[in-house]
């Protein structure tokens, strides 16, 4: 990747966290631990990926986008707002009353392509998608994000057979692999481990990368895009609460909202890191 790209999507994936931030605070709840964790995989689809246009969102030949770990609809909301699918402002109204922005993403919103929050659905719903394309011949992709507690849901295996079995190669799923869930350490409430093996041993094309990295996330998708005849799935290692430093690796904040004095310090963090990046 050249450098140019390299630093535009890093502006990007910092302006993403910004809009997560911004958009947990003034719902006072939500997750941003885990939104954070995906900035970088949302900047890199959103802006240098996919095949979308927010002008036409109902393009039937575009790519399609499934945050199956539905929880961490900022980080969804945030690179939706910033490819301009909808105004930036309008972040701040998570989670209230009369916003179209809430908790889990829902298919009204403009860019969003399925509804999801039960954990472990999300993933069919792209296996359909992908069906769906193979049927009607298609080209798109369908590309969906779990988190690692999610793949300990049943449902999540179902799809990873269904999809192994009907040779869907335009399908990519990532697993955020940031080591927490909301009750601690994915190990020790109940271990998916070893994650790449199963996968792997339900049919799929496993990939592993830096989730912080731009080089390796695209090294990563252009691998995936060589695979036929098998489901992707990339595995992506992240850090929980990434570039806000009192949430790195913090289980607290799986679903927490900052207070006043902790969105400053997190807004101040990031907008150091922006303007380091700009300059």
């Amino acid at each position: 990747m050249d450098s140019e790209k390299k630093k535009l999507l890093q502006i990007n994936a910092c302006k993403i966290r910004k809009g997560i931030i911004e958009g947990t605070y003034n719902a006072k709840s939500g997750h941003p631990g885990g939104s954070l964790s995906i900035a970088e995989l949302m900047a890199y689809l959103y802006f240098e990926k996919m095949n979308i246009d927010p002008e036409n969102p109902e393009d039937a030949d575009r790519d399609r986008f499934v945050l199956s770990k539905g929880h961490c609809a900022p980080a969804l909301y945030a690179a939706l707002a910033l490819r301009g699918y909808f105004p930036e402002n309008e972040l701040k109204s998570l989670r209230h009353i009369g916003s179209p922005l809430q908790g889990h993403p829902c298919i009204n919103i403009k860019g969003v392509d399925m509804s999801s929050g039960s954990l472990g659905q999300g993933i069919s719903a792209a296996c359909g998608m992908a069906l769906a394309g193979k049927i009607d011949n298609k080209t798109y992709k369908v590309y969906t994000v779990l988190g690692d507690g999610e793949i300990e849901e049943g449902q999540v295996w179902e799809a990873a057979m269904f999809a192994a079995h009907n040779k869907l190669d335009n399908l990519v799923a990532v697993v955020d692999n940031n080591g927490l869930q909301i009750d601690g350490k994915i190990t020790e409430v109940c271990s998916p481990e070893p994650i790449t093996d199963k996968f792997e041993a339900f049919g799929w094309h496993v990939i592993t990368m830096d989730a912080h990295d731009f080089d390796d996330i695209e090294r990563a998708f252009n691998e995936a895009d060589t695979v036929k005849g098998m489901p992707v799935a990339i595995i992506q290692k992240s850090i929980k609460g990434k570039d806000v430093s009192f949430m790195e690796n913090q289980v607290s904040w799986h679903g927490s909202a900052p207070n006043k004095e902790q969105y400053e310090q997190a807004m101040s963090e990031l907008e150091e890191q922006l303007k380091k990046l700009e300059g």
